[in-house]
């Protein structure tokens, strides 16, 4: 019997940690296909592709036509027409083609560098608004708590069996509660508008967000460090760009080729027309001077980049492990230190039958009541430093 209910309650505690883990996920679904500044920075990344690509076109055909007179006699005229069509050595079509897919590849990952951070700001606020209504839920406990007393010693004084002192520190205690509850209200409001905005200006629907999604801390940082690096978009974007500036010292090379001219002539200058090809070089002797040296300081630059953003990152994600470690040690502390205080409805009984008085019941309930509201906080921060540190998985 004992081990059906540990079943039941293990089932139930799993399906409970799935529907929190998918009511966020839905949530961040939805600002996903509603976020304009994603969509906005989608389609700056596929309007920057199409200019880098229009850049390996081919230049625009010419076509002229000369119409000459002799000054002697005016019926002797000449007729040329010339149509000619210009291009760069082939090779360097080819090398820019592969500049354009690296530079391609970064401005992706740019894009999804920009999609990951407007989802972790949703993901932070969702973790927030689920506090918030944790807290608002021991509020209300309090709350009902103080409005209770209230009415019993508002009854006790009128008979005798309390004084002003007590009367006022109970009506003192359901004033500062009351305070709390409208601020955290206020508060849950206000993160609701933040996350609607990201919507796009929808509403999300709050009851998708009553619990925090199972977050599990790993055994051991360096076990995902390198995955999370090398997922990372904004080192993939870098890296796509240090690509591009080594590809572009290839083609700075290149530059030195000359460039190729090829046309048909036509010709009226005798009784039968002439026809034939124009064929022509144009030799970059100054246009390239300098420019294999420039795209060797921008590859040089790139690399550098890369190399501290990696470290940086590195540093980041450090940081957001050690504060996730903390906090669960802390979160722990705090459980196990609940697990053991003396339960509120005894202290009230002892308050009732008269063997604590009032201050001491409200010492006793006031640090059970800041203890579970510091529980809550550091349950939430441990949720947003898990979504710091998994950022890439978003």
């Amino acid at each position: 019997m004992r081990r059906t209910i540990l079943s039941a309650l293990l089932l139930a505690l799993i399906a409970t940690s799935a529907r929190a883990q998918d009511g966020v996920a839905q949530v961040l679904r939805q600002i996903e296909e509603n976020n304009p500044a994603l969509h906005a920075a989608a389609y700056d990344a596929s309007s920057q592709k199409l200019e880098n690509a229009s850049a390996n076109n081919l230049e625009n055909p010419s076509l002229s036509y000369s119409h000459l007179w002799d000054s002697d006699d005016k019926d002797i005229t000449v007729g040329e027409l010339v149509i000619s069509q210009g291009f760069d050595f082939p090779s360097l079509y080819a090398t820019r083609g592969k500049v354009n897919r690296h530079r391609a590849s970064a401005l992706d990952a740019q894009a999804d560098a920009t999609r990951q951070d407007i989802l972790l700001q949703a993901k932070e606020l969702c973790m927030d608004i689920i506090m918030l209504k944790h807290t608002q839920s021991l509020l209300d406990e309090r709350l009902r708590n103080a409005e209770q007393l209230a009415k019993l010693y508002a009854t006790r004084l009128s008979t005798g069996d309390a004084n002003a002192l007590e009367v006022n520190k109970v009506n003192l205690e359901m004033l500062n509660v009351r305070t709390e509850s409208r601020s955290n209200r206020i508060a849950l409001d206000a993160a609701l508008q933040q996350l609607a905005a990201l919507n796009g200006g929808t509403a999300i629907d709050a009851s998708l967000l009553t619990d925090y999604p199972a977050a599990p801390l790993p055994a051991s940082f360096e076990d995902i460090c390198d995955e999370l690096l090398a997922a990372d978009p904004t080192l993939r974007a870098l890296q796509g760009e240090q690509l591009a500036a080594e590809k572009q010292i290839s083609l700075s090379r290149q530059g030195w080729l000359p460039r190729l001219e090829l046309g048909y002539r036509r010709n009226t200058e005798t009784r039968h027309p002439l026809n034939g090809i124009v064929v022509g070089f144009s030799f970059p002797l100054f246009e390239n001077k300098g420019k294999v040296k420039q795209a060797k300081a921008q590859s040089m630059g790139a690399s550098l980049r890369r190399d501290d953003a990696r470290v940086k990152a590195a540093a980041y994600l450090t940081q957001c492990y050690d504060e996730a470690r903390s906090l669960q040690a802390s979160i722990e502390e705090y459980r196990q230190t609940l697990s053991r205080q003396q339960d509120l409805t005894l202290l009230r009984r002892a308050l009732d039958g008269g063997e604590i008085s009032m201050i001491e019941y409200f010492v006793e309930v006031s640090v059970v009541y800041q203890s579970q509201a510091n529980l809550l906080t550091l349950e939430c921060q441990y949720q947003k430093a898990m979504a710091r540190l998994y950022r890439s998985r978003l």
